[in-house]
Parts: structure tokens; C-alpha cells; sequence
């Protein structure tokens, strides 16, 4: 799926690129064909999900 070399060999890859970007509606197609989201959610090619896992807003200013 990958054009770049070295390519992609899988959704796990740890530098797909962005190939697509909507950022207007909240989200980028890697070009290992996962879909990344604003909210740091993900969808999988295989059709899994991996849930945002943001960090709140509220811990962040605890943290500050």
C-alpha cells in the first residue's frame, strides 16, 4: 500500500506517512490504510478500533 521506500509493511508501523488529510473534519489516511482521528482515536484496515487516548483537559492543567 505503501510508495515511499522503505514502505509500510503494516498498521503497527511506527512512521506511516499521512497520504490524505481532512482536517476539517478530523481526520488523516496513513498510507498504511489506517485512518487517524483528531480525537486520537484510530481505525484499522482489518477494521479494528484503537480508542482516543487523550489525555483530559482537566489532568493537563493539574499537571501545569
Amino acid at each position: 500500500m505503501c510508495s515511499h521506500r522503505p514502505s509500510c509493511s503494516s498498521s503497527d508501523s511506527p512512521l506511516p506517512h499521512v497520504v490524505a488529510a481532512h482536517p476539517e473534519q478530523g481526520w488523516s489516511l496513513l498510507c498504511n490504510g489506517a485512518i487517524v482521528f483528531d480525537d486520537s482515536g484510530e481505525l484499522l484496515p482489518d477494521g479494528s478500533v484503537v480508542a482516543p487516548h487523550r489525555v483530559p483537559a482537566e489532568r493537563l492543567a493539574m499537571a501545569a
